[in-house]
């Protein structure tokens, strides 16, 4: 039998994680702001930070990611809109440091995903059929609460995720796994793979969610941020603390945060 082709990576963004937001966002007082840090997998050194914020705005949720290096500095952004299934959002992230872009957007014809691998590459485009099922980037965390009551009954879901660098969706297992104590939250693990018989060669991912309202905890597993070479890393991201409230002026200050190009220095 002939080996099939090297599986893309599975990545998974940390929001399971806008355009700009304007004025009618300075007038909105729901907005919430929570902190993560993303650490090597297997170690203790921080790599990265991320700042998300989520709001509303034209009737519909919104999210910010801001990634930082370690001092603080953002050095990448990705905006979320949901659309009028919340698992299948549109979405744009880039990363000035190299100026890596991919994400998906709406239009009068109809969706597209799109990439663009450094600053002096042409970004590709591609017309997206979005199965009724499917999910696309942040909208991982909205496809968790949906089936939390299978998955919490030791239940299994497949569904198709979409992988912007190969502009396709590929179908992805999440599985339940022990209920855990995690920092003494009672909490749910899940892992998450590509549901192929070849998934047993892709990286799996491991989510932890709180029993009590659905929270992500941490996140284990290839992430979408590189390093300094441009080798996707493998990480621990955890979110200590719950989403806290914020105002319009730190959310227009992200919004307009200048994005450096190296983290180092």
């Amino acid at each position: 039998m002939p080996m099939p082709a090297r599986p893309r990576l599975l990545l998974l963004p940390a929001a399971l994680l806008l355009a700009s937001a304007g004025s009618r966002a300075a007038a909105n007082t729901d907005i919430e702001q929570q902190e993560a840090q993303a650490y090597a997998r297997s170690g203790t050194a921080l790599l990265y930070r991320e700042s998300h914020w989520r709001y509303r705005q034209d009737g519909g949720a919104r999210r910010l990611v801001l990634y930082r290096c370690p001092d603080g500095r953002a050095f990448a952004r990705k905006t979320v809109i949901e659309r009028s299934r919340a698992q299948a959002p549109d979405f744009d992230f880039e990363d000035a440091r190299d100026g890596y872009r991919e994400g998906v957007r709406s239009g009068p014809r109809g969706r597209v995903v799109y990439v663009r691998t450094d600053t002096a590459a042409r970004q590709k485009e591609r017309a997206l059929a979005v199965p009724d099922d499917g999910v696309i980037d942040a909208g991982f965390d909205a496809s968790v609460r949906l089936h939390w009551t299978a998955l919490r009954a030791g239940r299994g879901v497949t569904q198709p995720f979409l992988l912007p660098s190969r502009m396709a969706f590929m179908p992805v297992r999440l599985t339940p796994d022990a209920s855990v104590s995690w920092n003494g939250i009672p909490a749910k693990r899940l892992t998450m793979r590509l549901d192929r018989w070849y998934g047993f060669v892709a990286p799996t991912m491991q989510l932890t969610y709180a029993d009590a309202d659905q929270r992500l905890l941490e996140f284990a597993g290839i992430a979408t941020i590189r390093d300094g070479a441009g080798k996707h890393q493998d990480v621990r991201i955890v979110f200590p603390k719950p989403a806290m409230a914020s105002d319009a002026r730190a959310l227009q200050t992200a919004l307009a945060t200048p994005l450096v190009t190296t983290c180092a220095g």
